[in-house]
C-alpha cells in the first residue's frame, strides 16, 4: 500500500526519487498546496475504491494518517 501511495505522491511532487516516509506531512514535508492535497484525496479513492469524505480531510495531514484511513475502509 506504501509503494501505490509514495508512486503517486511522487507525481504530484515531480521527483520520483524521493523517499517517501510515514511520517511526513503532506503539506509541508512533501510541499503538497491544497489544489493538489484534493486532487490526490481523488486519486486515492479511486485506486483504493474508498470514499474519503470532505470532513475527514482534515484529518489526513501524514503519510501514515492516509495509509491507516485506506488500511480502515479499503476494499482491496
Amino acid at each position: 500500500m506504501l509503494d501505490k501511495l509514495q508512486k503517486l505522491v511522487q507525481r504530484y511532487i515531480g521527483d520520483e526519487e524521493i523517499v517517501i516516509t510515514s511520517d511526513m506531512m503532506l503539506l509541508t514535508d512533501l510541499g503538497l498546496n491544497s489544489f493538489e492535497l484534493i486532487q490526490l484525496v481523488n486519486d486515492i479513492e479511486e485506486i483504493f475504491s474508498i470514499k474519503i469524505p470532505d470532513k475527514s480531510l482534515g484529518d489526513l495531514k501524514t503519510v501514515q494518517n492516509v495509509l491507516d484511513y485506506i488500511a480502515a475502509y479499503a476494499r482491496e
